[in-house]
């Protein structure tokens, strides 16, 4: 390039930069003149009141005058709910045959399991707002787990927000495994597990064993291990049944491609049975 077009092009952008320099500062020296005439307008409107009923503008509105703070609508820190539906209809209206299709169990299994979960779900309410019951958190939990419902959709149902669905089913989960799962889930008599199942054709057996697979959403890390068999990523619950068809064991946590061999093999369940 010429020497002369490099000087041309330095004189140009230096023009430029000159004329919006100047450009914004006549628009600052406007926006500093309507800030005092509004201000002026505005004492010279207080000057006309009676003092006993005003003692002079406050300092928020001559800051607001002057332009130092914009004028915010003030809003609701919540926005508002309806919970008509857990507390009219769900509570006292739906009979046993609702509660079983929607929430898998009874009512009175419902308010039993609230109940037993109650030293670890009670909270305090706090002076911004009452906290959920223990029950209303139970149900979100459940309907949350026995239909497919997203958290957007359980939260309208409820009348809260959605976050305050994924709090419910994390704490009633942790409840869950926390008080239940240790008295609930046992090998239980062994030799009554054995007679049940000769009983239904199947000699010397202690339980029946299967694994399937939880969809998870594949991690960031080590993703490849997660992916099983099928193609999805997934992880491994293993679970035992008696010959009444309940939980007598579970071991959940393993990548979706180890084989159920292999997870059998590492369960607290196989160390058992070795020993005895």
């Amino acid at each position: 390039m010429e020497p002369s077009a490099i000087i041309a092009d330095v004189l140009s952008v230096a023009n430029t930069s000159r004329l919006m320099a100047h450009l914004f500062q006549t628009q600052m020296q406007r926006n500093r003149e309507r800030r005092q005439r509004k201000l002026r307008e505005y004492l010279n409107s207080e000057r006309g009141m009676d003092l006993s009923q005003s003692a002079g503008p406050r300092p928020l509105d001559i800051m607001v005058a002057m332009g130092h703070v914009d004028p915010v609508e003030r809003r609701f820190w919540a926005r508002e709910t309806s919970t008509d539906w857990w507390d009219r209809i769900v509570l006292q209206v739906w009979d046993e045959s609702q509660w079983l299709r929607n929430f898998r169990m009874r009512k009175g299994t419902f308010i039993e399991l609230c109940e037993l979960l109650s030293p670890a779900l009670k909270r305090q309410d706090t002076r911004m707002r009452a906290a959920l019951t223990i029950q209303k958190r139970v149900a979100i939990a459940l309907w949350k787990l026995a239909t497919p419902d997203s958290y957007r959709s359980v939260a309208n149902q409820f009348g809260v927000g959605k976050s305050t669905v994924g709090v419910a089913v994390m704490q009633v989960a942790h409840a869950i495994v926390d008080l239940l799962l240790p008295k609930v889930v046992t090998l239980g008599d062994v030799q009554v597990i054995i007679d049940g199942f000769a009983a239904m054709g199947f000699p010397n057996c202690g339980g029946a064993i299967d694994g399937t697979h939880i969809p998870i959403l594949g991690p960031e890390h080590q993703g490849s291990q997660y992916i099983n068999r099928k193609g999805y990523f997934s992880m491994v619950l293993q679970a035992l049944v008696d010959h009444k068809g309940r939980f007598t064991n579970i071991n959940v946590g393993w990548p979706g491609k180890v084989h159920d061999a292999r997870v059998f093999k590492n369960s607290g369940l196989f160390r058992r049975l070795q020993q005895g």
